[in-house]
Formats: structure tokens, sequence, C-alpha cells
């Protein structure tokens, strides 16, 4: 019978203090990443759980000159194309999660000093996401069609446990949709076969904390909110 591993004794504060550290970088320094690095938060991510260990999940991994190269190319692409996703975005936002989405929204306008009302601000703003906020390195995460719903789950947690390892050696990272609006683009640029879906992108680097943009942090709900005990 297989046992589990020990666990450090810390290894519970370890955990929270990542998960909580985290948070959606969007300002870089102007400072290269070890490729090391992004290999071994990869390397742990891939530990995460998957439907019968489909592990569906496949990674282009972009150094610095290729990712200022797609970002360039991205930011032009977009100033006149249509958006058009592999997998579509939310039809709508209702309720607390129309609550919650603005709020975090509105966070990150003031702390850029943009006021409401000002759209061309917020447009400039949301453009940022397509020179990928000056990130050094960039992901692009697919998932097979044929897996469907349960194969974006299952890259979703990928997802979760990159942005956790990232944390966890001192870089910054967002996990962004903005990427995988324009798939068609996407897919050309990095040659994605047929068969698979452009589900989204990280934005990774050391993070300028000095940016206003990485000032604020968005809250999150209490459990009596998102969990109901039977």
């Amino acid at each position: 019978m297989t046992e589990h591993a020990p666990l450090p004794s810390d290894a519970e504060e370890t955990l929270r203090a990542i998960l909580k550290t985290r948070f959606s970088c969007r300002a870089y320094q102007d400072r290269a990443v070890d490729p090391a690095l992004i290999e071994a938060a990869l390397a742990d991510a891939q530990h995460v759980a998957s439907w019968c260990n489909s592990q569906p999940w496949h990674v282009v991994a972009c150094g610095h000159e290729e990712t200022r190269r797609f970002a360039d190319a991205l930011f032009e692409h977009t100033l006149s194309a249509s958006h058009a996703s592999d997998i579509p975005f939310p039809a709508r936002y209702e309720g607390i999660y129309k609550e919650r989405r603005s709020t975090c929204g509105w966070q990150l306008y003031d702390a850029v000093g943009v006021q409401k009302g000002d759209r061309a601000a917020s447009a400039r703003q949301m453009r940022e996401n397509f020179r990928l906020f000056g990130a050094p390195n960039f992901l692009l995460i697919t998932t097979p069609k044929a897996l469907g719903s349960y194969g974006v789950l299952d890259c979703g947690a990928f997802v979760t446990g990159v942005l956790s390892a990232l944390t966890a050696r001192g870089l910054g990272s967002i996990a962004m949709a903005s990427v995988a609006g324009f798939a068609p683009f996407v897919r050309d640029w990095f040659s994605i076969p047929d068969d698979r879906d452009v589900l989204c992108g990280i934005a990774l680097g050391w993070p300028d904390m000095e940016h206003p943009a990485n000032t604020f942090r968005t809250n999150r709900a209490p459990q009596e909110q998102v969990v109901e005990w039977r």
C-alpha cells in the first residue's frame, strides 16, 4: 500500500502564504528571468490533478525576445481585429459575480488614476493586456478540443499550479484570457494545431512593486457565500 510522503512541518503555512501572496501582476521590472526558474515552476505544476491523469495542457514557453515580438504583433493586430475566441467567453456577469468583477475593475482604475467616465483612459489601461503588461516572458496554454469542458477544467488546475509555483519563486504573473480573445492570430503565430483550443496566456517576470497597478489586492468572499455544508 502506497503511503503519503511526509510533508514538511510548515507545509500548511507555506501553502497558505503562497495562495494569499499571489496577485495578478500588471507591471514588471526590466530584468531577465532565468529560464531554469520557469522550467522548475512548470515541473511543479505538472503534479496537479487531472481527469484519469490525462494532463491535457500544452505550454508554449516564450523567452524574452519572442515575448516582445509576440506582444508587439498582438498589440498591432488588436487595433483593427475583431474578437474571436475558441472557447466562448462568459455571456454575462450577474448578481454577486458582476459585483465582484466591477469591484476588481475599479480597484485597478483607482490605483492607476483612471476616473469614472474617462473611457479613453480606461481603454488605454485595457490595451495594456495586449502589451502583456511589459512582461519579459509569456506562456500560452492550449487544450484538446475533444476533451471539452473537462479538459478546460484540468487546464485551469494547471494554470493555478503554475501561478502558485511562480509565486513561490518570487516571480509575478497574471493569467490572461484576453489573449485567447484573438485566437486565430495566436493560433497562426504559434502554429497551434487545429485539434487544440487556445485557452489562455500567462505573462510573468519579476514584479515592479512600485508601479501603481500592483499596489492593490482583491478581496475574497467569506466561506458562507461559497460553501454549503450538509
